[in-house]
């Protein structure tokens, strides 16, 4: 299983175009997603190299990594709600999202 690191994952949107980024390289891949951990592990036939350049086409910004997606759900759509937090000015690590996240 491959682990991908994804600090702009934020919500069950965002996880739901990473599993049709997966869908479209290997449709029977499994996904175990954490948002809260912003982790997605990927059992697939495919190469990571593959796997990590269709979820960048996506949008986002896979690393690869050495933890696992654990207390994970299966990728699915829906609302994180509201979840996502506001970066301010204080916050070194804040950068713009790349897409729009369903909470805003």
């Amino acid at each position: 299983m491959i682990t991908f690191h994804i600090p702009d994952m934020s919500c069950g949107n965002c996880a739901s175009a990473i599993a049709r980024a997966v869908a479209s390289v290997d449709e029977h891949a499994r996904l175990e997603v954490s948002i809260a951990q912003k982790l997605v592990s990927v059992q697939s036939a495919a190469a990571e190299s593959e796997l990590a350049k269709a979820i960048q086409e996506a949008g986002d910004t896979p690393a690869k990594s050495t933890a696992s997606a654990s207390r994970a759900a299966p990728a699915s759509g829906g609302c994180c709600g509201g979840v996502r937090k506001a970066a301010s000015a204080n916050d070194a690590q804040a950068a713009p999202a790349r897409r729009s996240c369903c909470c805003g």
